[in-house]
């Protein structure tokens, strides 16, 4: 199905709506993005509801994601489009219901996304911020566009393998890499609409408390490994 078309579906489906269920929506919307599973290579997010900031009043944004839907239409015999995006919808608009029952911590979320920010821009920024995202996956964790792969190691190693997409990857690190680590992965198949990062961090200790760890943030190809 063509973006357009998806595009004039999903607005009717938006006036199938119940208003009351709407109440705090402020757009319903379709994106042109592609969204892999950090994990499994026949998965990918069709929709999100993105929390906005609306000051005193919570307020959601329903996105979904057209090229998600053409990705898994592809591998999916008989793929039945408004089904999916109907079910994909329902699924959004009651993540937003239950934000508004206060079952999601909104605040630690955007805060996540100045954290973020900063990371992008070279600032000073909290290394555990990622962990306040989105989980999608074990040790996988999204914040906006970006998306964090959490490992927990030792001493500094000079090879991780990740798994991403349902592909294995291999990453030699930088010889300057110290811990904590914030590495922006290249060379990768079906990256995310942001960066894919490899976060290696040893584990909190009380010395964590009197001491700050320097950051080191790099960026390094990642080499597929062949499919077993």
């Amino acid at each position: 199905m063509r973006l357009a078309d998806f595009e004039q579906m999903v607005r009717r489906m938006g006036a199938e709506v119940p208003p009351h269920f709407l109440d705090g929506v402020d757009d319903i919307v379709v994106s042109p993005q592609t969204r892999p599973h950090p994990l499994r290579g026949d998965v990918y997010t069709l929709g999100e509801c993105v929390p906005l900031d609306r000051g005193d009043r919570l307020a959601s944004r329903i996105v979904l994601y057209h090229g998600s839907f053409a990705a898994l239409a592809r591998i999916t015999d008989a793929f039945d489009w408004r089904a999916e995006a109907w079910e994909t919808l329902t699924h959004e608009l009651r993540h937003h219901l239950e934000w508004g029952a206060g079952t999601r911590d909104l605040d630690a979320f955007d805060r996540a996304a100045e954290q973020n920010f900063a990371r992008h821009d070279g600032e000073p920024f909290d290394p555990l911020f990622f962990l306040d995202g989105e989980p999608i996956a074990p040790g996988v964790y999204q914040v906006d566009d970006d998306v964090f792969l959490d490992r927990v190691v030792r001493r500094r190693p000079a090879r991780v393998d990740v798994t991403w997409h349902g592909a294995s990857y291999r990453i030699t690190l930088d010889a300057a890499a110290t811990l904590p680590a914030f590495i922006a992965l290249e060379q990768i198949d079906e990256p995310p609409p942001g960066e894919l990062v490899l976060v290696l961090r040893r584990r909190p200790s009380l010395l964590d408390l009197v001491r700050q760890r320097p950051l080191w943030c790099g960026r390094a190809g990642a080499e597929r490994l062949p499919t077993r």
